[in-house]
């Protein structure tokens, strides 16, 4: 029975403790300086990440041609599949760490 008491009053106390954390955490903040000093009223530059204004500086056509994309993109491709079918018919240490050929590789 003074296990079960005992029990009881510590569980109160941590549910008190943690109500009272809980309620300070929670209050509004009401310490606003009672005087403020007056700021000059600055004029507000308009939003222009929406604008329907197109910079003159974006060119029109691609700088290259998708066609030679689309042929880099093939020849890396390649590189990597000749690279892994190498490792694959002969695996070993430097070859798992070697630095691939590619052009699109830092």
């Amino acid at each position: 029975m003074d296990m079960l008491l005992m029990g009881l009053c510590m569980t109160f106390v941590g549910v008190a403790v943690t109500a009272m954390a809980f309620v300070a955490a929670t209050r509004p903040r009401w310490s606003t300086p009672a005087v403020q000093p007056e700021l000059p009223a600055a004029k507000v530059a308009p939003a222009r990440f929406f604008s329907d204004h197109v910079a003159a500086s974006i060119p029109l056509q691609p700088l290259v041609p998708i066609e030679v994309l689309l042929q880099q993109i093939e020849n890396h491709v390649r590189l990597e599949q000749a690279a892994a079918e190498s490792f694959v018919a002969f695996p070993t240490q430097a070859l798992l760490h070697s630095k691939t050929t590619s052009p699109f590789v830092n």
